[in-house]
């Protein structure tokens, strides 16, 4: 139990075994395709199972397969399928190139880039979800890649980015109910402070994806040509995220919108339909493996007290308040780091967190607005995470290549590491207590 209590940095070397394997390989050959991220994955499970002898090998796999049935971990999954299933039945009918289209006909060439940006934005803070919302709209992105000369690296960033805003900010998104159980604050409060401290970094990820792409040229070769009616099913999903439906609910009935509409206008028959939903699953398939990997990786790392260790070594070097701030923002960026699940860092670091905070008078709302933040900055730019991986895998580019341009995430840092500095925004102690 005390070796349980204190951690154990060996248990962090399947970990360290992931990454050596995947960005090793990589840099050291310059090309990031040649280690697939499954097979790295494999490799440090494997690793992790044969690791810490005193554990009997039944009780290791015991623990793999239950981090890797998680219900967070399978709810990632099914909406992976589902995404993959309605992304494909809509791109089928042609509701990819009639909505880019459209967006060339109405959002100026010289803002394409940025009102990519904007959409993802709105539609993340809408559904709850940067994975639902990557899934649903990058291919819409990598549709604008296809009828411009930005790059495919581009514009997959730019999804990725906008899916992270809302998540940080979204009422009903996991994280951010997370961040405010843990912290034990309200919402609306959170909300406030979070916002203050992100939208300088929104609003500059806004002016560089401008200089970047201003010059942006639309291929004339392609037709304008569109039809709204193809057009409906992600105005449906933008509409039924705002509602606040699941998005298990909204994705079916996006998929079920797309199918019909298809079968009637010819654009495919039954059995082009079903043809179209068994590829787009088929597509997400190794995702979805990966998503399981990852969550029986990171659970045989956390049982032999891996992420203990980091959280413990990170509360032993806190001194002050300004530094209990810093504290929490590494704690959590240390447990995104090596989960790849900002939930569920947050649901590990948020109790450590809520003692800093106390401790050093942390206010509730900062520290969790802090924990939402460097969660989502990391999960923004790791090249294993599922939202990487899943735009990555839209333009079938290795993700490691989004990595530079995720401007947003890193401004997402950046703007948590000012706040901190500063001192901002300045909060009224007895406002906060009177609620």
């Amino acid at each position: 139990m005390q070796e349980e209590k204190k951690g154990n940095l060996w248990a962090l070397s399947p970990l360290i075994l992931f990454i050596i394997l995947f960005l090793g390989v990589g840099i050291a050959t310059g090309d990031f395709t040649i280690m697939p991220l499954n097979v790295a994955v494999m490799i440090a499970a494997i690793f992790g199972l044969v690791i810490h002898r005193k554990v009997s090998f039944n009780k290791k796999v015991e623990v793999f397969t239950k981090g890797a049935g998680h219900s967070n971990i399978l709810l990632m999954v099914l909406i992976y399928l589902l995404a993959g299933a309605f992304s494909q039945a809509t791109e089928d009918m042609g509701g990819v190139k009639s909505t880019v289209n459209l967006g060339l006909t109405l959002i100026p060439e010289n803002f394409l880039i940025v009102g990519l940006f904007i959409i993802c934005m709105f539609v993340s803070i809408s559904m709850g979800t940067s994975v639902g919302t990557v899934a649903a709209i990058a291919p819409v992105g990598f549709g604008l890649t296809q009828a411009t000369d930005v790059s495919s690296a581009v514009t997959m960033a730019t999804v990725v980015g906008g899916a992270m805003f809302g998540d940080n900010l979204s009422m009903i998104s996991d994280t951010t109910i997370a961040a405010v159980r843990t912290q034990h604050t309200k919402m609306g409060d959170k909300f406030r402070v979070n916002f203050k401290i992100v939208l300088p970094g929104a609003i500059l990820t806004m002016i560089i994806l401008w200089i970047m792409t201003h010059g942006v040229h639309v291929s004339h070769t392609k037709s304008y040509h569109f039809d709204i009616i193809k057009v409906i099913p992600y105005i449906l999903v933008l509409v039924l995220a705002i509602i606040g439906l699941n998005v298990i609910v909204v994705l079916i009935g996006g998929t079920i919108l797309s199918a019909v509409i298809g079968l009637i206008d010819g654009s495919y028959g039954w059995t082009g339909l079903l043809k179209s939903l068994a590829k787009g699953i088929e597509g997400m398939e190794d995702i979805a493996i990966l998503a399981i990997l990852i969550g029986g990786l990171v659970s045989i790392i956390e049982y032999y007290g891996g992420i203990r260790w980091l959280l413990n070594f990170v509360r032993s070097k806190v001194k002050s308040k300004r530094g209990a701030e810093y504290g929490i923002a590494t704690l959590v960026s240390a447990a995104d780091i090596s989960t790849a699940n900002n939930t569920i860092s947050i649901l590990m670091s948020g109790p450590l967190a809520k003692d800093i905070a106390d401790e050093y008078e942390v206010d509730p709302r900062k520290s969790a607005s802090i924990l939402d933040i460097f969660g989502g900055c990391f999960q923004g730019l790791l090249p294993y995470s599922p939202q990487l991986i899943a735009a990555a895998g839209v333009a079938g580019l290795s993700p490691v290549e989004l990595v530079p341009y995720c401007i947003y995430p890193i401004l997402l840092g950046i703007s948590g590491l000012v706040a901190i500095f500063f001192k901002f925004p300045r909060l009224d102690k007895k406002s906060h207590a009177s609620h």
